[in-house]
């Protein structure tokens, strides 16, 4: 028989590789990644048809086929290399975490998904089940008060797969109200308005000549309060991808009730996800940004992107009202000077230019960057953003400074 040029590897059935690989993505799925049990078996397939002799290409065929979003390919090459190392990697991991009389194991430099992933435990010589769809995590606020504590000042950066997905859901139930302002239109004065309001006298003359020409009362109109319009710039580079998404759901649910919001992605280029957050549910709302952004986990190029925004959207600033919101650790990969000619344009047409730095989880941090010293120097305040705490007195620190700046 004639040689196909493609190396058989028998049916992957019954031997052990359909069974690492059926493994390999249930701690894909430990650590975030999305995948099903078609991909599963689409990568089973990939392996029997590259074979099994170059590590390389066997990673990029399962690679091609088990993940679908830019954010989890590091995990994706970061999990193979540690899971197709050893065979008995599992035991090894263990025995590193365990105390020993020599010393503490070295700390792992892999990603918190993947050391969760990593660490959870197989199971071994149990009955086969019948497959069960999978289930949306259900996520019990019932916590421990020292569990609950944790989370709270746990670093975003820091978090497990399954911790951040919980993390995520307490955040959205943080409130962020938006400073208001008197606008240019004007409401009947109550009593509580009477002080600064102003004589309404068509209502004056409206109100005698109901009563016979008897003035009786006297109607006052004050001004409405209306929230600021809101920009919010978000960084999504690499830097920042731990960041970005949880951040992204914060302001989705946080500032629902605000008034005009704008939303803007940065990397390597300009996105606009104000469509996307004219969407109810917090979920479609990250459904949609991550299919709007293209450019994620790349570079940082804010300079570029700010000309974009005032040459494309310049429009969206109304009237030295807006209230800026710069999500970025500030590491630039533009030139600093480009950067500063369009903060000092962004800080012309604006109310407030607020910095929120994930750094700032760092104690003495000081913003040494070029980009980072550029947007130190010309933002009105720096504010941490990289905790639950952070994110609750986040409020309180908005209207301190809106108050400061009347």
């Amino acid at each position: 028989m004639a040689s196909t040029g493609v190396q058989q590897l028998g049916d992957v059935r019954s031997g052990k590789l359909a069974g690492n690989i059926a493994a390999f993505g249930r701690a894909l799925r430990r650590a975030g990644v999305r995948t099903d049990a078609m991909r599963i078996a689409l990568a089973a397939e990939a392996a029997t048809l590259v074979g099994v002799e170059d590590k390389l290409d066997l990673s990029a065929a399962m690679e091609a086929v088990m993940v679908s979003r830019e954010q989890d390919r590091m995990v994706f090459r970061e999990l193979f290399d540690a899971w197709f190392r050893d065979p008995e990697l599992a035991n090894k991991l263990l025995a590193q975490m365990l105390p020993s009389a020599e010393g503490k194991a070295e700390p792992s430099k892999r990603r918190p998904r993947v050391r969760e992933a990593l660490s959870a435990p197989r199971a071994l010589a149990k009955p086969v089940e019948p497959a069960r769809p999978d289930r949306e995590i259900e996520f019990d606020a019932a916590m421990t008060s020292s569990d609950r504590q944790r989370l709270q000042h746990a670093d975003f950066n820091a978090l497990g797969a399954a911790e951040y997905r919980l993390v995520e859901r307490l955040a959205r139930d943080i409130r962020l109200p938006i400073p208001e302002l008197p606008s240019r239109r004007l409401r009947p004065a109550g009593d509580a308005g009477r002080q600064h309001a102003r004589m309404h006298w068509p209502g004056v003359l409206h109100e005698a000549a109901r009563t016979g020409g008897e003035i009786l009362r006297l109607p006052r109109l004050a001004r409405r309060e209306q929230p600021l319009p809101l920009l919010v710039l978000v960084d999504v580079s690499g830097s920042m991808e731990r960041y970005a998404r949880l951040l992204l759901a914060f302001l989705h649910a946080a500032t629902r009730r605000a008034g005009r919001r704008d939303v803007f992605a940065f990397g390597t280029r300009l996105t606009d996800l104000t469509p996307a957050f004219r969407l109810a549910d917090t979920d479609a709302m990250l459904g949609a940004a991550s299919l709007a952004i293209d450019d994620f986990a790349g570079g940082t190029r804010f300079g570029a992107s700010l000309a974009e925004l005032r040459r494309a959207h310049a429009c969206r600033l109304t009237g030295r009202r807006t209230l800026v919101l710069v999500i970025s650790d500030g590491l630039d990969t533009g030139e600093p000077s480009v950067l500063e000619h369009e903060l000092l344009w962004l800080k012309r047409h604006s109310r407030r230019l607020l910095w929120l730095n994930p750094l700032l989880r760092f104690e003495g941090y000081a913003p040494l960057a070029r980009g980072a010293a550029v947007l130190h120097r010309q933002a009105d305040a720096m504010l941490a953003v990289h905790n639950l705490s952070a994110l609750e007195q986040l409020a309180a620190s908005l209207a301190a400074l809106m108050r400061s700046g009347r």
